[in-house]
This record gives C-alpha cells, structure tokens and sequence, in this order.
C-alpha cells in the first residue's frame, strides 16, 4: 500500500525536487501552500504522515497542528522551521510532534523522518530479529558448556534481555525460539543447582552471594555512613525488575544492580525470613524457637519479620533507629506515604510490599486476572500499571526528593507452571505446588530434587522421617485423585517455592537519588562512601 504525504508550506514551488525524489521512492505527496488547506485536506483524506512549515501566513504551522492533531491525533507530523527559538521548539514538542527539522532541509532528511516514523517497527524487527539470531548461536553454547555462578548471571541477563526486545516487536515465531532457549536454560539450571546448592550451604564450594546473607554483607556495611530505604517487593521476578527500573530511573542512579540468589524453598515461609533473620530456616528454628513456625502449625509463617531483623542487627552490633513496615493493602500503602515524614529521621527503613505476591495467588484463584495476565508479557504489564498507580510509587519519589538511599530487593521470583508431576502424601503434607515436605511422600525420583535429609539443606525438621522434594522448571505437583480437576485449575498458573531462573535468580538493586539544580544528596556527599561497580556480571551486548 503506497504511503500517502501531505506537505504544507507556503514555498511549496520551491520543494518541488524533494518531492520528486520522494515520488522517485514510491510515496505520494499532496502539496499544500497554507495551513488552513493542510487542515481541510486532512479532514477529507487519510494521511500517512503530515510535514508543515512552522512559519506560513495566515494558519501558521503551530496552530494547524493543533487542528490537525484534535482532528486525527494518531497522524505522525513533523515541524520544518527557519527557527532556532527554544520557545517555539518547546511548543512544537509540547504538541506532539513526531520530528523537528530545521531548514534548509535536503531530501535525505525528509525520507529519515518517513522512515523513523513509519517503517521504525519494521527496522527495529528486523534489526532485533537478526541481532537475537546471532545472540542465539552463542548463548547456545554457553548453555552447553559448564556454567559457573557468575556465567548464569550474565546468560539469565542476556535471556531476559532479549525476552523484552522481542516482545516489543510481536514476532510470534521468534517469541517461540526465545521460549524454547529459555526452556533448554532452565533445564540447565535445574541440573546446576541440584549439583551445587547443598555444596554452598555445607562450605564444600564458595557460594554465590545468598538471601540470608545479603543484609550482613550488603546492607550492613552501607549503613556505616548512610541511612537507608530497603525495599522488599515480595515475589519480583528480575524480569518484572527491568520492566519497572525505567520509572525508578526518572529518580534515581542505578549504581549498583546484581543478580542474586534466593533459598529453597523459593517460598515467602523460608526465604523471607531468612533475609530478616541472616540465617538459614533450620538456624532460625533452632536460634530463636519462638519466631519460627512449620509447615503445620497454625498462623501467619511470617509474622516475626521485625523481630528478627531486630536480632540481626543486634548480632551485626548495629545500634540505629529503624522501622519495619509491611504493606499488604491500598489503604494500608496509603496511610505509610501519608506519614511518610515521620520516616526520615531513621537510619534504616524497611518496606514489604506484597502486591506482586497476591497478584500472582490472584491470577491463581481468579479467571479475569487469569484473562488479564494470559501470558509472560501481559504478567510484567500488569505489574508495571500496577506500580505506575500505586502508593509505592509516591513512596519511591518521596525517597529521592528526601535524598535517601533507596535498595530494592525480592526473597524468591515465580514461574509459570504447565507440567503436572504426580505425588502422593500423609493428609499432613503441605499444599505448595512446587516443593513438598512430609513423611512417606512417593513420587518418581527423577522427576523432583530430593533433600532426604533436610538438615543438609539448612531446614527444619518436623518429623524423624520428613523429607524435601523440589519441582524442576514448569513443573507443579498434582495428587493422582482428582488429577484432571487440579491440572484444569493450576495449569498455566504462577507460582513458587521450587527450581528454576525465575524463582532462583533475584535482584538486588542499589540506587541514589538524582539530585536538582546541582544540590548534592546525603547518599552523594556521604563520607568515605565507596562507589560500587553498576553490575557484577557483563553486558557485553550494551
């Protein structure tokens, strides 16, 4: 289909070369010489994309703009002007014009701006799709040889990365290889972890920096000379992280982005409380009886967070004021940014934010955010709207224009499920979808990670004869009665607490406060602050 021009400009005669060269490529330019034609044309006609001369008599090209823009908004306009004035650049931009060209222009720059404003789409397509072509042979190969830690920073990254490009570009055939090698990646983690992850506990091999030792080495030491916000959204995927980090960075420098890794199980229950604690699950119960609960008791399993980050910093000899809040509704997230100033005379404050957490249990349970979340994508754009109108939001700008630190974080991610593994239990097993504890648990050992003695994997025991079996991957537990009914029911649905990138690899995020008119922060003028490397892993794609 031949893409259609309307060019105004009251020296139109004189531009009769260019558009000669455009009609030389195929395009088909109407030539107007005033405004108020350019308006009543595009009233009458379907254009592609409209270029108007700022300076024309009568309806100048500002005001047909504005006309053309109330008439057909989605139209692309570009402004040509003889003008350099900065006001007359701001309005031009302040109403939505898709170019700005200063004249004299050459024909060149004319079939750029068609170019950038229509075929952009397509080029960017195209150039993604044969730069992920290339991306793919190698990470290929890496997932074929034996990663260590910091190469399964570097490919889940790179994994992640080009998830969001190609979603951006809505190939549906290339969004299927990006799956598969997704796929293959976390069938190679899997294995990874299984090989490696009770060596780390046990002190057999160094061990990647872990949840229950992230406050003592990282957030501790930062502490020494600055105050703090330390933010914990319950359940954030590092791939929901990169969607929501382009908001935080309107306020904030990111120095300081790593991947790291969480406990199993991948669950709130232990992972949660290990970061508060700095210990192991099996540490907690046996160090403090009285603020650990297991799989059967009764109650909230996370309900002593404040007291044992109080212990914590106890132990690390951190004598501070701080403030632990946890956020688990609107009203709730509303009262903390309304009294957000009686914060900021603390060292630390930390924030639990459980949104992601019950959005992901909601799409669970309820069929319109199931309908509202179908996919990866549609699951990272609901949680950045969420975050886009949320009181965290106000809370994050009130951080930086308070000149805080902000350190974002997570305890565990969450993976969408497809693939039933049949297990049978004692009525007393617990219900998680992704790992199971119990007495007399029967499965097939191939299809689970087994911990069969549980003080191996720094976990509680609650019976001589208990167990730890993790899912790997997509897959979830089902019990063989009623076997089509819970296939049917969490199928296809996010969850936690087993195996896999998106439950293992977690963010962890230090930021300072972008400051105004050249003021500097508390963060920026703090003394003997270190500057920290922007990411531990490389990027050798930016």
């Amino acid at each position: 289909m031949q893409v259609k021009i309307l060019w105004a400009d009251d020296e139109i005669d004189l531009l009769k070369p260019h558009i000669l060269f455009l009609e030389s490529k195929g395009y088909e330019v109407v030539p107007v010489n005033n405004g108020a034609t350019a308006v009543d044309r595009n009233k009458d006609t379907e254009f592609d994309i409209v270029f108007l001369d700022e300076n024309m008599p009568g309806i100048s090209g500002l005001d047909a703009l504005v006309l053309i823009k109330k008439d057909k908004p989605h139209v692309p306009v570009v402004m040509i002007t003889k003008s350099e004035e900065e006001h007359i650049m701001e309005e031009a931009i302040g109403s939505d014009i898709a170019d700005y060209l200063i004249k004299p222009v050459n024909p060149n720059q004319i079939l750029l701006a068609i170019k950038k404003n229509l075929d952009k789409n397509k080029l960017v397509s195209q150039t993604t799709n044969s730069n992920y072509q290339k991306e793919f042979k190698e990470l290929g190969m890496q997932l074929n040889s034996r990663l260590d830690i910091k190469e399964w920073y570097d490919v889940y990254d790179q994994l992640v990365y080009w998830e969001l490009k190609l979603q951006e570009i809505e190939d549906s055939g290339m969004q299927e290889i990006i799956n598969m090698q997704k796929k293959e990646a976390n069938t190679q983690f899997s294995r990874f972890i299984e090989d490696n992850y009770l060596d780390w506990l046990n002190g057999v091999e160094e061990s990647p920096q872990m949840i229950h030792t992230l406050f003592k080495n990282k957030i501790n030491p930062i502490l020494e000379n600055e105050s703090a916000f330390v933010l914990v959204i319950d359940n954030l995927r590092y791939d929901q992280w990169k969607v929501l980090s382009p908001i935080f960075s309107k306020y904030y420098n990111i120095i300081n982005e790593e991947i790291i890794y969480s406990i199993l199980p991948t669950a709130t229950q232990y992972a949660r409380n290990a970061f508060f604690a700095g210990l192991m699950p099996s540490e907690i119960a046996k160090k403090y009886p009285n603020l650990w609960l297991n799989e059967e008791d009764e109650g909230s399993k996370n309900k002593y967070e404040a007291e044992l980050l109080e212990a914590q910093l106890k132990r690390l000899g951190r004598d501070i004021k701080w403030s632990y809040n946890k956020i688990t509704s609107l009203d709730a997230g509303k009262r903390l940014s309304d009294n957000f100033t009686k914060l900021l005379d603390n060292k630390l404050n930390v924030i639990v934010w459980n949104f992601v957490d019950m959005l992901s249990h909601a799409r669970t349970d309820m069929e319109v955010i199931k309908e509202l979340a179908d996919d990866e994508s549609a699951y990272r754009s609901l949680t950045l709207s969420w975050f886009e109108h949320s009181p965290l939001h106000e809370i994050v700008k009130k951080c930086a224009e308070a000149g805080k630190k902000l350190i974002v974080t997570t305890d565990h991610g969450t993976v969408r499920v497809n693939n039933p593994v049949k297990i049978l239990g004692e009525r007393s097993t617990n219900t998680n979808l992704r790992y199971k504890v119990g007495r007399n648990l029967s499965y097939k050992e191939k299809e689970v990670f087994q911990v069969k003695d549980p003080s191996e994997g720094f976990l509680p025991k609650s019976g001589l004869s208990s167990e730890f079996v993790f899912t790997r991957e997509n897959d979830f537990f089902v019990y063989p009665n009623n076997y089509n009914h819970f296939v049917k029911h969490y199928g296809n649905t996010f969850q936690h607490g087993g195996i896999s990138l998106e439950e293992v690899l977690i963010p962890y995020v230090e930021m300072e406060p972008k400051s105004d008119k050249g003021g500097t922060t508390e963060s920026q003028s703090a003394a003997a602050a270190p500057k920290r490397d922007v990411s531990r892993f490389s990027r050798r794609r930016r």
